[in-house]
């Protein structure tokens, strides 16, 4: 017996209507069913792949700003889609806390309407000895993005392993 993945997470949300325009439209998560009697909303990143990934209902009794859960990662494809998701993140004044890099990720750390903290994120192909959490700019052109992170992580002389 093993544990393959992970299937899913979900929330317990205060404003359903106001978390399900974050998560379809900031986010562009799909979405692949709901129910308007049970206040739920099924989300997935690959709908044709997955049913879903991600799942919002209403009904949360904590107050905003209570710690409910550590993060949500979300895992993009490139380099571009993670500048196009600190751009969006700008104009939509979501709240971002850190753009870093952890050496074998980039990512950008950020808040939903809730105060639940997300994280969008880039694997890079090397492991590198976590906490690894370097501050860095994705306003920046890729190239330098790419200079930029390879120096924060010789400057830290973080163990890098390229990964076969």
């Amino acid at each position: 017996m093993a544990i393959t993945g992970l299937g899913h997470t979900g929330l317990w949300v205060y404003d359903l209507p106001k978390m399900r325009d974050f998560y379809e439209r900031v986010m562009g998560l799909t979405v692949t069913d709901e129910d308007e009697d049970l206040d739920i909303v099924f989300f997935s990143a690959r709908p044709d792949e997955e049913h879903h990934e991600f799942v919002l209902q209403g009904g949360r009794t904590s107050p905003i700003g209570d710690k409910q859960q550590h993060q949500i990662s979300w895992r993009v494809g490139s380099l571009e889609d993670l500048r196009a998701f600190h751009q969006r993140f700008e104009e939509e004044g979501v709240r971002v806390q850190q753009e870093v890099t952890h050496g074998n990720a980039l990512g950008i750390y950020f808040f939903d309407p809730e105060g639940n903290r997300n994280e969008v994120y880039l694997r890079l192909e090397r492991d590198v000895r976590q906490p690894f959490r370097k501050t860095i700019d994705f306003g920046l052109p890729p190239e330098q993005i790419h200079a930029e992170a390879e120096r924060l992580l010789n400057d830290d002389g973080a163990a890098y392993q390229p990964v076969e």
